[in-house]
């Protein structure tokens, strides 16, 4: 970035946001890359970046997943303020498949670093998507004072979440103060929007942890077909789908009246993350019928330890004394009739981060899963599931996080918008 626009006021910052958002209306515009392997039958898959809510949540999951989580580096709430506009600017075009900047990868002076990386030139948007989340550490720091004024503000459900039976948190893979989540159906599209939005922000944030996801491991639409999580069972099939809107509405979305002192997340949402290293090894020397016991379903169909097929719902008094689906099970731990009803929409990644220094796949699942209040919609789930659930053998939780998801922006706004302004 030129000196010039480091100099420009917070007025002209958001002047520039919302025209260069306003822009990415026109489709297929000279500056956005060409030729890309996913499409529809009407072109590249592109997801507007403005909207009601954020996209990347109900958005159909794509295949792959770069996350990272961000300590705040700066005191100066202006200096905040227009990395998000910068931010929210870079992020609607390169959704577009556009460079994160107008001068991009090619068109800035050679004499200068270029403004965009350039790794994803000739790639097209495959679907990408760019959801940004607000960590406790924004609103107020480890000693509780306010750190820009917003204090206030930070919503009651919004606390480090608590240290569950069995986790084996690692700090360098734990919190943070904000948090960007890139989906795309290229890894190479998600990285190159990391790589660029972190190098945006230097000097105002720095990055505390990341993590790169293959493999959805649920599914967010009913268009869907169910995929596998590397324990080789079906996973999500009863994960909350973006065309049942009643129940969204109910479990997902944050409501206005939900918390007065935080009526600007109303339209957003809570993210909850997990890193859950899997014990591999062990679990892949069990029987079949072991790990099926274990799960609650059957491995080839996904159906019900109960019967029927793959969506037939559960019959947990089946077997009378002796359940046919055991109370230890996965799939009755955390079923919504032992939780009062609650649900969410996760949207989970597989991950294999090389091996450990035993020579054992450092490898599990990226538990991500949105909800409407985590006081309700998750601690108390993850808690049985701690405490009760055969599968935490094979589970070792070692990253936990809770991000506030603002609501979607429109043109001449900025993510966080609500609650700056």
């Amino acid at each position: 970035m030129s000196t010039h626009e480091n100099r420009l006021s917070r007025r002209a910052l958001l002047g520039s946001v919302g025209g260069g958002v306003a822009a990415l209306g026109v489709v297929g515009a000279a500056t956005a890359r060409g030729g890309d392997n996913s499409s529809t039958a009407s072109g590249p898959l592109r997801y507007p970046f403005q909207g009601a809510h954020q996209a990347g949540i109900v958005t159909p999951a794509q295949d792959r997943l770069h996350f990272v989580a961000f300590d705040i580096t700066t005191e100066s709430r202006d200096d905040l303020v227009s990395l998000l506009m910068r931010w929210t600017s870079a992020a609607a075009r390169m959704t577009q498949g556009q460079d994160a900047t107008p001068a991009g990868a090619l068109g800035g002076s050679p004499m200068l670093p270029p403004e965009d990386t350039g790794e994803a030139l000739e790639l097209e948007a495959s679907g990408l998507t760019i959801t940004f989340g607000f960590g406790p550490g924004l609103f107020r720091d480890a000693t509780g004072k306010d750190r820009f004024g917003l204090a206030a503000r930070q919503p009651e459900a919004l606390q480090p979440l608590p240290h569950f039976p069995g986790d084996m948190l690692k700090p360098e893979l734990t919190g943070g103060d904000l948090c960007i989540q890139a989906c795309a159906n290229n890894p190479q599209v998600a990285v190159h929007a990391v790589r660029n939005l972190v190098r945006i922000g230097m000097g105002t944030v720095a990055v505390r942890w990341s993590q790169l996801g293959f493999g959805r491991t649920s599914t967010t639409s009913t268009a869907q077909s169910t995929p596998r999580n590397l324990f080789g069972f079906k996973d999500g099939t009863a994960n909350l789908k973006a065309e049942e809107k009643a129940a969204t509405r109910e479990h997902l979305w944050v409501g206005a009246g939900d918390d007065p002192r935080a009526d600007w997340l109303a339209g957003g949402s809570y993210l909850v993350a997990r890193r859950m290293s899997m014990v591999i090894e062990t679990w892949d020397r069990q029987s079949l019928y072991d790990q099926e016991q274990i799960i609650g379903r059957t491995k080839g169909s996904g159906a019900p330890l109960s019967g029927g097929g793959e969506f037939t719902d559960f019959d947990f008094q089946a077997g009378g004394a002796t359940p046919t689906i055991p109370v230890d099970s996965h799939v009755r731990v955390v079923h919504p009739d032992f939780h009062s009803g609650a649900r969410m929409l996760r949207r989970g990644y597989n991950f294999v981060d090389g091996s450990t220094d035993l020579g054992h796949l450092n490898a599990g699942l990226f538990f991500i899963a949105y909800v409407r209040d985590p006081r309700t919609g998750f601690i108390p789930i993850q808690t049985a599931m701690s405490k009760n659930d055969a599968m935490m053998e094979y589970l070792k939780v070692n990253g936990s996080a809770l991000f506030a998801v603002p609501p979607g922006v429109g043109p001449g706004q900025f993510v966080g918008h609500t609650l700056f302004s």
